[in-house]
């Protein structure tokens, strides 16, 4: 079955990926839209490290936003987008450089409003970070 909508069009081709996605390396590894989980690939480059060599923060925050958002994404039809209304992160450990892989879920969802969780995994397959959001699904054109 070909998927369609914002994400799935990005992803398979079919439209432009975000640049913010692009630039942190962004790469599906697997989506379960029945379940609600995705798992990503992101590039730590050096581009995003502190002099110590670790990828700031931000930039692991960034990450798990687009760890968080797609798998909400993924779930939804064509003609819908969400809004994200919170991201909460917490860093666990330092994150070096390299490729860093992120799990997202949807916990719940109720009508239009969700609640995500996403873990992000280090070089060494540790936990770097973790987050939560909060999340409202929205009409497409109410995006622009």
């Amino acid at each position: 079955m070909t998927r369609t909508g914002v994400f799935w069009d990005g992803v398979e081709g079919r439209a432009p990926v975000p640049h913010a996605a692009r630039t942190l390396g962004f790469e599906l590894l697997e989506a379960d839209p029945e379940q609600g989980t995705i798992s990503v690939a992101f590039a730590g480059v050096e581009a995003f490290t502190n002099p110590f060599g670790e990828v700031l923060g931000a930039f692991l925050a960034a990450m798990l936003y687009d760890t968080v958002g797609p798998a909400l994404l993924a779930t939804l039809p064509p003609g819908r987008f969400i809004e994200t209304l919170d991201l909460n992160t917490t860093f666990v450990r330092p994150a070096r450089m390299g490729r860093l892989i992120g799990h997202g879920r949807v916990v719940t969802r109720v009508d239009d409003h969700a609640t995500l969780e996403g873990t992000l995994y280090g070089t060494d397959n540790e936990i770097v970070a973790t987050a939560t959001a909060t999340a409202r699904v929205i009409d497409l054109p109410s995006a622009a």
